[in-house]
């Protein structure tokens, strides 16, 4: 729906994380669909705080007339990102997929640089947040495993995306591992980044670029047979609402209509009696943080329904709080402030639980979380795997 369909009842506003931390953002109501109103294709854009919208989509989640104030906002980013320079921070994360190729190629000195004073006092000059320290890259990624191909009847293409591929190929490797465990083939497609890192920066000519790339090749893994899976929330509503919505993909509805979350796929095996995984016990208290994209995905919460069959493990959810830092959002340091009061709200509520992980589904959430709060942070594919006895290498 457009923004004439907005109510103006404030909703919205209430379920917005920034507008509760930082007093210089206007809240969903009025950068989105009050100022659309007002707003000319003629006119440069001058409002820059279209910027410190997150984009965690929690707005259109809350909003009961179906209007979607996130993406009115996410089209004046665009728009703003083609009329005005860029500064540092935002061309070097648009293009985060080729500075994470280099990193990787080059990971032991990437990673030295990175955790030294000199990087770090570099970062903050050309406006990069050093609070958290950066995920280290791994030489060894998703992209250079080899295809395992066998006659299984359910046939995978594997989405890994950005994260598990440069920082965290080894929860990756163990997700080919559990998906094998239950007769599925999986193959790795050629695949660029899924495009929303350039999207949220900006750069919706980078981000069309990276998705065509991604919709041929997924496009021709779907017409032979292959179901799509995701790990990562993010990429994963990248590939179903962006590729056939703002950036106009034509392969966008059949792949939105081919692909699942990796717990969805998991769950589906189940029902259709095809897998039949036998979890062993876990004993340990977990508290779930439910990342927003996984929320505004509207296919429940997958994963947990599968972590309440395994034994002993006591899981606590959290759905109602943000982690902070939305990807590349909270690494600006424009925008420090922000992510740590908001982080900080869920590891204070977390803490209180007891619990000896915080597990969720999205990489940064789990960088920022297990950041702020100390605690060991996992993917809840690694809590399946260790139920199951499957290994991984780093």
């Amino acid at each position: 729906m457009t923004y004439e369909h907005c109510i103006r009842c404030t909703i919205c506003v209430e379920n917005c994380p920034v507008f509760r931390v930082n007093p210089d953002f206007p809240g969903p109501k009025q950068a989105g669909p009050d100022a659309q109103r007002f707003r000319s294709e003629k006119e440069k854009v001058q409002d820059e705080w279209v910027f410190l919208c997150s984009q965690c989509k929690r707005c259109e989640m809350a909003c009961p007339c179906g209007v979607e104030p996130a993406q009115i906002i996410l089209r004046e980013q665009q728009r703003y990102g083609k009329e005005h320079p860029q500064t540092a921070a935002y061309l070097l994360f648009a293009n985060n997929y080729y500075l994470s190729t280099l990193g990787s190629f080059t990971a032991p000195i990437a990673n030295k640089v990175a955790s030294m004073k000199l990087g770090k006092n570099f970062m903050r000059k050309i406006g990069i947040s050093t609070y958290l320290p950066f995920p280290k890259f791994s030489f060894r990624t998703m992209s250079k495993e080899k295809k395992l191909l066998s006659k299984n009847i359910k046939k995978v293409a594997f989405f890994y995306g950005c994260f598990i591929n440069f920082y965290r190929p080894d929860i990756g490797r163990k997700i080919v591992r559990l998906l094998a465990s239950m007769n599925v083939d999986v193959v790795l497609p050629p695949q660029w980044c899924c495009g929303l890192p350039a999207l949220g920066n900006g750069n919706l000519a980078l981000a069309r670029y990276f998705a065509q790339k991604n919709a041929s090749s997924l496009s021709d893994y779907i017409d032979a047979g292959y179901d799509i899976v995701y790990t990562c929330t993010s990429c994963g509503l990248c590939l179903l609402h962006d590729y056939p919505g703002i950036m106009e993909i034509p392969q966008g509805k059949k792949i939105a209509e081919s692909s699942y979350d990796l717990h969805e796929y998991i769950i589906k095996l189940i029902n259709e009696g095809y897998a039949k995984p036998e979890f062993g016990k876990v004993q340990r208290k977990i508290a779930y943080h439910i990342p927003c994209h996984l929320r505004a995905l509207r296919i429940g919460y997958p994963a947990q329904k599968l972590m309440a069959t395994i034994p002993g493990l006591e899981c606590e959810i959290f759905d109602d709080t943000c982690c902070g830092l939305s990807g590349s959002y909270g690494f600006k340091e424009k925008n420090e402030f922000t992510a740590i009061k908001i982080g900080n709200r869920a590891v204070s509520i977390i803490k209180k639980s007891g619990a000896e992980n915080i597990v969720a589904d999205c990489g940064s959430c789990r960088m920022q979380l297990g950041g702020l709060s100390g605690l060991t942070s996992l993917d809840p594919a690694e809590i399946l795997c260790e139920s199951l006895g499957i290994s991984g290498q780093k």
